[in-house]
């Protein structure tokens, strides 16, 4: 995962980035006399701020930075007011978990309030903050924003040259039948069940169980999603406390070593999330073992129950996700579709562009079908996982995923032939897209009346250089299109896409 492929070297810089933004923070609130169990709050503020703010532009990013006091202030006081009030605090964070994942439907932005809403009750439980604290847990917060958004916008604004790419929309559909609607009750089910068994092991330590069901249903649409995103977490977890065995506990909390080795865990943090879920939670886990030992009551029991509390949350997320499942194979046949879709929009682009167009653009389309490949993939991960036993799909899942590669392989070369200014158009190119097209219209009933891509413009006599080029991405297309039947529909059990 450490040498896994990083153009541009946009996750190193992101993760540099990281440890200055929470770096600065929590020496901010040092300098500001704030206490360590503020300093704690910000550096996690910050380190929210720098990981869950993904909005495509920048300026509604900057927005959504400016909002998160607004969602995260009032949580921090209800969480403090109740600390003396079990029934009543563990009624209220359920009632911010449901609201946290229903604010995913708003996208982005809704998405990042609500982590950002549930991890100011989790933080207050961590720390076990009170009510005569909170002035400076609101100082150590609005510090937070304010130095890691200067960081982010002003000093290292990475997305000014790298835009991300905007998020796919979430499946649609009303009602239960809406994900983020199901997950609303879902999770908030999860969390219930993580929060009384993590109690009946542990009074003190059980929000371990309700934050491990929480982050389980981040990013998740499925139920086989969730189930291997928490065994993924599992396995991090357990290798972080093995970890914090050989190094938290020797250092006992001695402040120079552990800042040094929590910067360390940071940047492991944001360069590795976009890789695996194991090795994110490895470096999350080890960090939360060097924070225990700066509050001096880290000792080997207290990883072993957090080992614990992680399984409860785990098992927790396996019963929520019993409840009003989306399959699997439901969402892969969704995901698949707009994969494949998108392929179609972007040859039907490229060939405008190549045939003259100067307003058609593919690259924007290119940049979304990497997007909804990785969504694929996410999607896909419960049948090509290591464990999973059920063989011939895991092999025609597989099957899948290569061949949508090779689709996104062909397309990248067909937009960059596009943007070649030499490149024009030829008449073969229009029968070329249009059996694209009808390929694609095998696999995905169109929406719309089928329609070849036109030419405009004189053709240029044969073996044009960019028109060759471009051929050899649209044959490229066609072949991976056609072969992406076979796995598609010809399953003895449970086909992907179902047959029209």
């Amino acid at each position: 995962m450490f040498v896994a492929p990083d153009p541009g070297r946009v996750r190193l810089r992101v993760s540099s980035r990281a440890v200055l933004g929470v770096g600065l923070s929590v020496a901010a609130a040092e300098l500001a006399g704030l206490s360590l169990t503020a300093s704690i709050t910000g550096g996690l503020a910050a380190l929210l701020v720098l990981f869950t703010v993904g909005d495509p532009t920048v300026r509604r990013q900057l927005t959504t930075t400016a909002l998160l006091p607004a969602a995260g202030f009032p949580v921090l006081a209800l969480a403090t007011a109740l600390h003396g009030a079990p029934l009543l605090r563990d009624a209220s964070w359920l009632l911010v978990v449901f609201a946290g994942v229903y604010a995913r439907r708003w996208g982005p932005r809704g998405h990042a309030l609500g982590i950002f809403a549930f991890m100011m009750f989790f933080v207050t439980q961590f720390l076990h903050a009170l009510p005569a604290q909170l002035p400076e847990l609101y100082a150590a917060v609005a510090l937070a924003v304010v130095v890691s958004g200067t960081v982010r916008f002003v000093a290292w604004c990475i997305e000014r040259r790298v835009p991300p790419p905007a998020a796919p929309a979430p499946l649609p559909g009303r009602g239960l039948h809406r994900v983020t609607t199901r997950q609303a009750f879902q999770a908030t089910a999860a969390c219930a069940v993580a929060l009384a068994a993590g109690q009946f092991i542990s009074h003190e330590r059980w929000y371990w169980a309700v934050g491990t069901a929480w982050w389980i249903f981040v990013n998740t649409a499925s139920r086989g999603e969730t189930l291997v995103r928490g065994f993924r977490r599992v396995v991090g977890t357990v290798t972080g406390i093995a970890a914090g065995l050989l190094i938290a506990i020797p250092l006992a909390g001695a402040p120079a070593p552990t800042a040094l080795l929590v910067a360390v865990c940071v940047f492991g943090i944001f360069y590795t999330a976009p890789l695996s879920y194991s090795w994110m939670m490895f470096f999350v886990t080890v960090m939360a073992g060097l924070l225990y030992g700066l509050l001096g009551v880290l000792h080997p029991g207290l990883l072993l129950l957090r080992f614990e509390e992680t399984a409860v949350g785990a098992l927790g997320a396996a019963i929520g996700v019993a409840l009003l499942p989306v399959t699997t194979h439901a969402a892969t046949n969704a995901w698949i579709e707009r994969a494949v879709t998108c392929v179609h929009d972007c040859t039907t682009v490229a060939a405008r562009r190549l045939a003259g167009d100067p307003d058609a653009d593919p690259a924007p389309l290119a940049a979304d079908l990497e997007v909804l490949l990785g969504r694929v993939r996410l999607s896909l991960a419960p049948l090509v996982h290591p464990l999973s036993p059920l063989r011939a799909r895991k092999a025609r899942a597989r099957r899948v995923l290569a061949l949508l590669d090779d689709c996104a392989r062909e397309i990248r070369g067909l937009a960059a032939v596009a943007a070649d200014p030499d490149a024009s158009h030829d008449a073969r190119l229009a029968a070329a897209s249009w059996r694209v097209e009808a390929a694609v219209h095998a696999l995905v009933p169109p929406t719309r009346p089928a329609r070849s891509a036109s030419v405009a413009g004189d053709a240029l006599p044969p073996h044009h250089p960019g028109a060759e080029v471009a051929l050899g991405h649209l044959y490229g297309l066609e072949r991976a299109l056609v072969d992406l039947a076979a796995p598609l529909r010809t399953s003895p059990s449970a086909p992907l896409v179902p047959a029209a």
